[in-house]
């Protein structure tokens, strides 16, 4: 199996990738149900999440004026997620606000995944449904002269419907492996002579839990998060090191694109991070900013009496 993911991840690797349509986020490995709907339900409790990403901090526009505009993409989080024993399976959504320039997209994703056992662990069979509210802005796209031109409409909304699949593999305490494929049917939208095409994206996702020798208190977390809309490819790898399954820190590379620092800490069922880019592209910004939080009401699934019949007793 091993061969196997190593094998995927060089075919992976042979393009880059430099475009970006659906959000991106550095702590990855910790906000899975937002790119794998395979991934709703895993564990034992009801979690609820956050994250807010400021990327490109400082990139700006500025216009014939001299009005400057920002410009780089900013993103909203939300997320729950529950094991629901009567579906067999688990529940879960996410609200998706994704900024970018005078863009705004809020997606509502609506997500169910078949849980079951696997060999030595679980796997999640998801399903998930997606609505985006796509605005755009267009009174401040302006010729260079900086008149506006009649001919553009003052600005656009739609709503569009999509879908998506995911699978997520997981040994508790030893790794997970994760393939989802989002904005399936490529839905397209046209309003007022303008028109929009999303782009189907492939996520492929891996982590590892290593203790080091001789140090039973510190664990070794390797992972990796690769993205391609079947044109370009985008890759992520991390390692972060976890004290006492309290506090980690670490360091992601994302290729052509950024260095980041990561680090987090958990506090009984409450875990906080936050990352920050160092960008190695020639985008010109300040780096990226990046928040997360969640908790997770921990539950016990009561187990199904088992009801034995006799003849004798009726």
């Amino acid at each position: 199996m091993i061969r196997k993911l190593f094998f995927i991840v060089l075919i992976f690797c042979t393009t880059t990738v430099f475009a970006q349509q659906l959000p991106q986020y550095t702590q990855y490995m910790f906000n899975k149900i937002a790119y794998n709907p395979g991934y709703a339900g895993a564990g034992n409790g009801i979690c609820v999440g956050g994250l807010i990403r400021q990327q490109w901090v400082g990139f700006k526009e500025t216009d014939a004026e001299g009005k400057s505009s920002t410009v780089a993409p900013e993103t909203y989080v939300v997320s729950i997620s529950a094991p629901v024993q009567a579906l067999r399976g688990g529940l879960g959504a996410t609200i998706i606000q994704d900024k970018i320039a005078f863009q705004n997209n809020i997606t509502l994703n609506l997500m169910y995944a078949y849980q079951t056992t696997l060999g030595s662990g679980d796997l999640g069979i998801g399903l998930q449904l997606s609505l985006l509210n796509k605005t755009i802005d267009i009174t401040n796209y302006n010729p260079p002269t900086g008149t506006t031109d009649p001919l553009l409409p003052k600005g656009e909304s739609d709503m569009i419907f999509d879908a998506g699949i995911g699978l997520y593999y997981r040994v508790p305490e030893n790794y997970y492996l994760g393939l989802s494929i989002l904005q399936l049917l490529e839905s397209k939208t046209s309003t007022d002579g303008t028109s929009a095409k999303l782009k189907r994206q492939i996520n492929l996702i891996g982590g590892y839990e290593l203790s080091l020798p001789n140090t039973p208190e510190v664990d070794l977390l390797p992972s990796f998060m690769i993205k391609t809309d079947g044109i370009s490819v985008q890759y992520d790898l991390s390692a972060l090191l976890r004290f006492k399954n309290q506090f980690w820190g670490g360091v992601s590379y994302r290729y052509q694109d950024a260095i980041a620092l990561i680090f987090g800490m958990e506090y009984k069922n409450f875990n906080i991070g936050y990352s920050y880019d160092i960008n190695t592209s020639a985008i010109g910004s300040y780096g990226s900013h990046e928040i997360r939080a969640g908790y997770c009401f921990k539950i016990e699934v009561s187990k199904i009496k088992k009801v034995y019949r006799n003849t004798r007793f009726l």
